[in-house]
């Protein structure tokens, strides 16, 4: 199995982010991800998940 094949069958979801979490954003895909923003996203979702189990 190929590392994309399980994307097409996850579900999708739409976020809404404030001005403030936006910036938030685009500093970490700047400074960490090479300005690639859906990679800031993903880290903070991770955060947030694991902040969340704790």
């Amino acid at each position: 199995m190929d590392e994309g094949d399980g994307l097409a069958e996850m579900e999708s979801v739409t976020v809404e982010l404030d001005a403030e979490t936006l910036a938030e954003v685009d500093d970490i895909a700047f400074t960490d991800h090479r300005d690639n923003r859906d990679a800031a996203i993903r880290t903070l979702l991770d955060e947030w998940l694991k902040a969340r189990d704790e």
